[in-house]
Parts: structure tokens; sequence; C-alpha cells
């Protein structure tokens, strides 16, 4: 092994360093993600730009984008050597591969933000919505009756009032207009 790298040009031995080196930071950075270690163990430097304002957490300048593009980078020169003779061109190639791994990793990271989606239920979702009475609501708020209603995908079965002077019978769409103490404001439509 130390034979074939001692017979290598300094051009070539340095993609060698930087290719293992790069791999061997990739492989632990890959096992603490899946052992759910991996989202801190991220140096971010001082000059973070965020990519679109929001709560996506990639960095431009980061330890992980930097072993990204140190891997692209690397095995795109070694596995080129023979192909590209020029080195100025080969190391442009491999910049560019470099870059785009970096852009590969946030299109990743992107994709995967957008399966985490919050579902907590927030009783402030439901006010504008239409729900079924599923227990009659007496009339002006003399007591409780119960509704359902659809909020992100999933059915609530809330107590809801009505200022309303008439019963509002089960079965009756209804529209919740405000709410009050974890109790609905509904009206008939």
């Amino acid at each position: 092994m130390f034979e074939l790298y001692s017979n290598l040009d300094l051009f070539m031995k340095i993609y060698w360093v930087i290719a293992i080196f790069s791999s061997l930071i990739f492989i632990v950075q890959a096992i603490m993600t899946f052992v759910g270690g991996g989202h801190d163990a991220d140096v971010d430097m001082d000059a973070d730009f965020d990519t679109d304002g929001g709560d996506m957490p990639f960095h431009i300048f980061s330890f992980r984008n930097m072993i990204n593009f140190l891997l692209g980078f690397s095995w795109t020169g070694i596995s080129l050597n023979n192909a590209i003779p020029n080195r100025i061109v080969l190391s442009l190639v491999s910049v560019v591969v470099g870059l785009l791994f970096i852009f590969l990793f946030f299109i990743i990271i992107k994709q995967l933000m957008r399966l985490s989606e919050n579902n907590s239920f927030k009783i402030e979702d439901s006010v504008g919505k239409t729900a079924d009475v599923y227990l009659a609501i007496p009339a002006a708020k003399s007591g409780r009756g119960k509704v359902m209603v659809s909020v992100r995908g999933t059915v609530h079965e809330l107590p809801a009032i009505t200022n309303s002077e008439e019963k509002i019978e089960t079965g009756a769409v209804v529209r919740i207009k405000q709410i009050d103490h974890d109790l609905l404001i509904v009206e008939k439509i």
C-alpha cells in the first residue's frame, strides 16, 4: 500500500490524502446522523448565509459542506487523473464537482425538510372553518354541545356554544367564529 503511494507524484498524493481524510470524516458523520448525534456536529463559521431566510438548518460555510466539497473534489481528481492529463483542467473539474456535491447535499436536505411537517393541533387553527354538530348546541350560550371539525387533516371533537337564539340541532353545519377558553363559539350556516 505504501509502495503504491510512494510511487505517486505530489499532485496525486495530495488528492489521495484529501480523499482518505474526507471519506473517513464523512463515514463518521453518516454514522452519527443515523444514530441521532449528527445534527449538532456541524461547526459553523461567523460568515453563515441562510439559503432562503427560513428555518433551514443549512449554512454555506459549514464543516459538513467542507467535507462534501472535499469528497467530490478529491475523488473526481483521482478518478479522472488518467482521462484528463492537464493538471489545471483536472483541478477545475474537481472544484466544479466538489461544488456540485454541496448543491446536491442542499437539495437532499431541502427535500427531507419537506417531509417533516408540524401537525400539532392548535385550537386557534379551527377559527373560520366549518364543522358538523355532533351533540346539539343549546341556544344563547345556555349550554354546551359538541362539533366535529377537521384541522390539518385530522378530525377533532370539540365543545361548542352559540350566541344564536335558536338551538342548533345534531347534523347541522356551523362556522367557527371565535374561541373562548378552549370553547368554540359557532353560528349556523
